[in-house]
């Protein structure tokens, strides 16, 4: 996407000519570069903070793509909730190696925290419904074989909520709480 900023240099530059590339302080045109400006950083820091937020589901069906069976078919229910354990379990290797590294005595380390948290938070939503795309159904399967890791491309995908006791339940595209 072209920044307002951009377009507003160019048509100030337009009218004023090449001769002069200075303006006035409180010039009309300088305020427009300003807001132009602040627009554009305004713009940049929501989408970092959209990019963020929306990561770590990226990074949940990726996982879950990189899982599919080489032929694809409908995976039953226990072969989930071992897809899900897995995924569950895969910073175990480098909270033990933080946990081994740490002194004894000092407190937890800003790192070792955060992927506690993380590990609860997510064991937590698997006992209500973990959140992840229909493995059950042919066809989600095919689509997610064929997504390119775009948030965009995930519209088209089926999601499902598989708890801890086997229950599927379907699901929506965002995820919001536990629908």
């Amino acid at each position: 996407m072209p920044s307002k900023l951009a377009k507003v240099q160019k048509q100030v530059t337009k009218k004023k000519g090449q001769r002069s590339t200075a303006l006035h302080e409180k010039s009309r045109d300088s305020l427009r570069m300003q807001k132009a400006g602040a627009r554009d950083e305004r713009v940049a820091r929501v989408t970092a903070v959209r990019e963020k937020a929306n990561r770590q589901w990226l990074e949940r069906i990726a996982f879950f793509q990189d899982r599919l069976p080489d032929t694809l078919h409908p995976m039953d229910v226990g072969q989930i909730q071992a897809l899900i354990q897995e995924y569950l379990s895969r910073d175990e290797g480098e909270l033990a190696q933080i946990k081994a590294e740490r002194r004894p005595g000092r407190p937890p380390s800003t790192r070792q925290t955060m992927l506690e948290q993380t590990r609860e938070m997510e064991r937590k939503e698997f006992e209500s419904g973990f959140w992840l795309p229909n493995l059950q159904d042919e066809e989600t399967l095919v689509k997610l074989d064929g997504w390119k890791g775009d948030w965009a491309g995930l519209g088209i995908l089926r999601f499902v909520r598989v708890d801890a006791q086997g229950g599927v339940h379907e699901s929506q595209f965002p995820p919001r709480g536990a629908s």
